[in-house]
């Protein structure tokens, strides 16, 4: 008999949001009205401006072509203007900056760019599932850096052994615990990535939803940051442009020749149309990313105070479009339990990884109204 699936493959973790979307069908199919908070999926459009500027370049002739392995110059340019503007921080639109068909594209290919197999990968747990998967998909060795409430969901770097890893996954602001991290806390980083020969890959696709006037840091911004980093962004949820499929890496040269040289056998790049709308998106009118934030505040703050009341001990997130949130027992339990009595669907947390259970998160992902009758539902089944 044909064996079809590959060794690393049948490596790769159940996937335990297919049990979820089967909870989801079957309490549809009895005609409950599902309130989702478990995809972090942005419910707002794409701006109109950028919409405009997709639909002048479609009619551009030039765009119909294979693009650039490396992306249209006028993106990295638009690519670095923008990080100086955001970060103070010059880039080199040349050699530092590498266009992604999405961030997650760039994230599942680094390990196969820099890693040989047995090499071992610091994976955080929880975490997004990507950085274990494409480490197994690489033929590499995930080394679990868990991350716990004690340490502000930061992993404690004296606790980590590095013996034979060459690269270690960091994402702040963090999906899903929501925790940030300060410049002092990169530094340190950085530090310990120098000291240990360690390439970090710091996965930054929230910096630009954060509240209270709290700025996420880049790791390039420290000393030594440039030297170790590699750094990944997304206009997925900055701009509401998750289907089009638009990011970008950036930060040390021969990293981002590394990269860039494993996509050249990979894949042709982003459609060009697509490219031009993220040049209007990075230099356009940035008041939509403030309108965004603005309504991601409100909502956070509804379903703070609502979760509150009914019980549950939450903190206000100083960015992302999460809330991580402890509870008793199992995590996937108690999502079954909130799905089948109140029809309102959240994410387990053991679906991040073993050190997620005990927690599940809810996304703000639906407008206020939304997001009060969600609560009154959960209170009525709890």
């Amino acid at each position: 008999m044909l064996q079809f699936e590959s060794d690393r493959l049948k490596k790769l973790p159940a996937y335990i949001f297919a049990r979820i979307d089967k909870l989801k069908e079957e309490e549809a199919k009895k005609g409950k009205r599902l309130i989702s908070l478990g995809i972090g999926d942005p419910d707002q459009p794409t701006p109109p401006h950028i919409i405009r500027a997709l639909k002048e370049a479609v009619d551009n002739p030039k765009t119909h072509s294979y693009p650039p392995y490396e992306g249209y110059k006028e993106l990295r340019d638009a690519i670095s203007v923008w990080y100086k503007n955001r970060f103070d921080l010059q880039l080199d639109p040349e050699s530092e900056i590498l266009p992604l068909i999405g961030s997650k594209e760039g994230i599942a290919h680094i390990p196969f760019a820099l890693i040989n197999p047995k090499d071992r990968v610091l994976v955080p747990d929880p975490g997004y599932p990507v950085y274990h998967s494409s480490t197994i998909l690489a033929g590499g060795e995930s080394i679990i850096v868990p991350l716990l409430p004690e340490n502000r969901f930061l992993p404690d770097l004296s606790r980590i052994d590095p013996k034979g890893a060459k690269l270690f996954f960091v994402n702040y602001p963090n999906n899903p615990t929501a925790a940030t991290a300060d410049t002092s806390y990169l530094s340190e980083l950085a530090c310990f990535a120098k000291e240990n020969k360690l390439i970090i890959c710091f996965d930054a696709a929230y910096s630009e939803i954060y509240f209270d006037g709290v700025k996420p840091p880049s790791i390039l911004q420290v000393k030594g940051g440039k030297d170790v980093a590699i750094e990944f962004h997304s206009l997925s949820k900055t701009y509401n442009m998750t289907g089009w499929r638009i990011g970008f890496a950036c930060g040390n040269k021969d990293i981002i020749a590394s990269l860039g040289k494993l996509k050249t056998n990979l894949d042709s790049g982003i459609f060009g149309a697509v490219q031009y709308a993220g040049i209007k998106a990075l230099l356009g009118d940035q008041s939509c990313v403030q309108v965004s934030r603005k309504l991601y505040e409100r909502r956070r703050d509804v379903l703070v105070e609502g979760l509150k009341g009914c019980g549950f001990k939450v903190n206000k997130p100083q960015a992302t479009f999460y809330l991580w949130t402890q509870i008793e027992g199992s995590s996937m339990d108690f999502t079954e339990r909130l799905i089948k009595g109140s029809g309102v669907v959240v994410t387990p947390g053991v679906g991040f990884g073993e050190h997620g259970e005990g927690f599940i998160r809810f996304a703000l992902t639906v407008d206020e109204e939304k997001l009060k009758e969600a609560v009154e539902r959960i209170r009525a089944t709890l």
